[in-house]
């Protein structure tokens, strides 16, 4: 048989997808070859520290695939409180946007369980074998498996991660920028209730933001060009290092998980389509976890080509995938020069009058409502 799609990768973005596409009554497979739990017992022990802010716009996008998780595991949060390093403020709320939240906080594993549960609801074949090539012609891709085994589809979606073997299979140069950072995360138990608020600060050069969880606990993301000076430390001692970073807000932290790192780097291929092939997720793009839209921009790309493929007969008709190519351009890069920008303007820590200016700058843009209404309303998706 010959697939609408078969889609390579199912993490949050491919699961996605793959939910989306079938809703719509396509002939969609799965190669995946280590499917997620999804056991809601087995997921109830201790807390992920791999966690996404999802914007109203996915949280909605989830929803319609059946596929949000359970409200015990998700954090709304109505606050975000932006410390600049040399007394600049940013606060973004809820309530000024007559919303219910700014962004839903929610774990890894939670949210790829329900994708996944629905991906058995709606009987997506799931392939483990690895898959060793792909070559195309104008009407079909092929899919050769390490058992042999050919598939073949209209439309292969990339949905397989930073590090992407489809891409390097359609030959697509990316451009590589390292911030010369890691991102450590871990997740604490907090003295003083969070209250649904998120954290962030900027200084000397680095970055950490407290994400709330519910219970009061928070997980962290510290942007640092040292991880060693964290990731070594004992937990309590990690604790204490992340209170006093955070200016002890939410009181003495408590540890609940091991610390670990991963490397921070922007990349942007030189395309997201190819004949009869489209890259979705980290695979499309990667950008600075300070503003958690990675995933965010994800599901966008999900959103983007389940509405404009919905009426067409050819998933992989090259004018649709142009379409695809040239419709997230724009809200890709925009986020991609955004974050990067904002972090390589605080990580100057040598130019004189930049602190004063970029801390100025936080005030102001925190002084005019609608130009910081149409700022969080852009990341939330509404706009």
């Amino acid at each position: 048989m010959i697939y609408d799609t078969l889609i390579i990768g199912g993490g949050l973005v491919g699961a996605a997808a793959a939910v989306a596409l079938k809703q719509q009554n396509r002939q969609v497979a799965l190669i995946e070859i280590r499917p997620p739990q999804t056991d809601p017992e087995l997921l109830q022990e201790g807390w992920d520290a791999r966690i996404y802010a999802i914007s109203p716009a996915n949280k909605a996008l989830l929803q319609s695939l059946d596929s949000w998780p359970s409200e015990s595991r998700i954090q709304a949060v109505s606050r975000m409180d932006v410390h600049g390093d040399h007394g600049g403020r940013i606060e973004f709320e809820a309530a000024a946007l007559h919303a219910p939240q700014l962004t839903s906080i929610a774990e890894n594993r939670w949210l790829l369980a329900a994708l996944w549960r629905q991906i058995q609801v709606l009987d997506i074949p799931v392939i483990s074998q690895p898959a060793t090539a792909i070559t195309t012609d104008i009407e079909t891709a092929t899919v050769t498996l390490q058992n042999g085994d050919s598939l073949h589809a209209r439309l292969v979606i990339g949905a397989d991660g930073a590090n992407s073997w489809v891409r390097n299979q359609a030959g697509i140069n990316t451009r590589e920028d390292a911030y010369g950072h890691h991102g450590v995360v871990a997740n604490f138990h907090c003295e003083r209730d969070h209250g649904g608020t998120a954290y962030q600060w900027f200084k000397n050069g680095e970055v950490l933001a407290y994400l709330p969880l519910p219970d009061k606990k928070i997980s962290i993301v510290w942007s640092t060009s040292e991880p060693d000076k964290l990731t070594r430390l004992s937990p309590q001692e990690l604790a204490d290092t992340v209170t006093r970073q955070g200016d002890g807000v939410l009181g003495q932290l408590s540890p609940l998980s091991p610390a670990f790192a991963f490397n921070l780097i922007l990349r942007r291929p030189h395309t997201t389509v190819a004949q009869r092939i489209l890259l979705m997720g980290d695979a499309a793009h990667t950008i600075h976890p300070l503003a958690g839209q990675g995933v965010n921009l994800g599901f966008g790309d999900v959103l983007e080509f389940a509405r404009i493929s919905r009426e067409a007969k050819d998933l992989g008709a090259h004018q649709l995938l142009k379409r695809y190519a040239q419709n997230r351009l724009e809200p890709v890069r925009t986020m991609q020069l955004g974050c990067d920008g904002l972090f390589k303007l605080f990580g100057e820590q040598h130019l004189p009058g930049l602190p004063w200016l970029r801390n100025t700058g936080l005030n102001i843009v925190n002084d005019l409502g609608v130009l910081k209404n149409h700022l969080i309303k852009q990341a939330m998706g509404l706009s």
